[in-house]
């Protein structure tokens, strides 16, 4: 079952605006980090290098919340739960530098590594806790 943003919230994606997501480690305990964002569809997108502890975590339990709150208006915040439905590195390179291009104003991304291989992760919204008001 999923759940769709409201426009002012899709808004909020839309924006150079970071957000929080939530994974569950190994032993269950959350992991918070703050990373870029966008929408493809109704569901999130992420991005990040295999790896990393996020996309361990995903590969393990699929299960994420992710936050929003607008540095302009701290109340105006999305929270939702979500299940990653797609892991793929196919077109994560250009992700990564459209994500650039949002958040940092760049053509391509700057800090990537030597042999990383980049994963965009797709994520469906199962509960709209706080959509933006």
């Amino acid at each position: 079952m999923s759940a769709t943003l409201n426009e002012k919230s899709k808004a909020l994606v839309a924006r150079p605006v970071l957000a929080t997501i939530v994974t569950l480690g190994k032993d269950g305990s959350p992991q918070a980090t703050p990373l870029w964002v966008e929408m493809a569809g109704e569901d999130i997108s992420i991005n990040t290098a295999k790896g990393r502890a996020k996309a361990n975590n995903i590969e393990r339990d699929p299960r994420v919340a992710i936050s929003i709150v607008d540095p302009e208006d701290p109340y105006n915040v999305i929270a939702v739960r979500g299940t990653v439905v797609e892991v793929t590195n196919d077109g994560a390179d250009e992700q990564i530098d459209r994500l650039a291009k949002k958040y940092m104003g760049v053509d391509s991304y700057p800090m990537r590594q030597e042999g990383e291989v980049r994963l965009s992760i797709r994520i469906r919204i199962d509960k709209i806790l706080m959509p933006a008001a």
